[in-house]
């Protein structure tokens, strides 16, 4: 077996050990979001920082995610006309509706239970920020020293944005990916597939080349 062919056998080998690692970890925390129509859209800003305006709808969801992309949406009803309903106007305020998702059990901290979710609408001064609403109709937050948000209405009780490793039961993605989907949680990923079909492939053509050099000097 040539020293070539050996470095690509341990590369393959590597590439069947790391394959599943590199969605093993997440994060716990609190995403925030936009509506835009009929759609849920990653904000862009904190909320300490996004000053939305009358008739704006926004949500915040708990889960465990490993990118914005990757970050599971709020559910329920989206819909300002519903959600603001009791809220009539009032002059010199602006109404918010949002949407607060605690997510499910699996993203749960250790010995947590996640609320049931639920809309408010926070009728708030013109130039209250997200927070602003947040604080009037979902008191207590909690922040870290990085004005991370860190819980909603007291939940959880501890912890911010920890990562959470793939052996965390709690690790759980929130959002199953539809049977027979390349990245379902139930069954082993592309990468290994591809490693296993590498590794065969690199150690049928090590064999081949052993067996030819056997015939060459016989």
């Amino acid at each position: 077996m040539t020293r070539r062919v050996v470095l690509l056998l341990l590369a393959a080998f590597a590439l069947i050990g790391t394959a599943g690692q590199a969605q093993a970890a997440g994060y716990r925390y609190w995403s925030f979001w936009d509506r835009d129509g009929g759609t849920w859209v990653y904000a862009t800003q904190g909320p300490s920082l996004a000053r939305p305006s009358d008739g704006d709808v926004q949500g915040f969801r708990f889960a465990v995610s490993a990118d914005s992309q990757d970050a599971a949406r709020p559910r329920g009803t989206a819909d300002f006309a519903s959600i603001c309903a009791k809220t009539p106007a009032k002059e010199g305020t602006k109404r918010v509706a949002l949407v607060l998702d605690f997510g499910t059990a699996s993203d749960a901290p250790s010995g947590e239970t996640p609320p049931a979710a639920r809309t408010a609408c926070a009728q708030v001064s013109p130039d209250a920020t997200t927070a602003d609403a947040l604080a009037a109709v979902a008191d207590p937050l909690r922040y870290d020293n990085s004005a991370l948000l860190c819980a909603i209405a007291g939940y959880p009780k501890s912890g911010c944005g920890e990562q959470v490793a793939e052996q965390d039961p709690t690790a759980t993605t929130t959002q199953r990916p539809a049977a027979g989907d390349a990245n379902d949680d139930d069954g082993p990923s592309v990468g290994l597939y591809a490693g296993i079909a590498v590794v065969a492939a690199l150690a049928g053509a090590a064999t081949w080349q052993a067996r030819r050099r056997r015939n060459a000097t016989d």
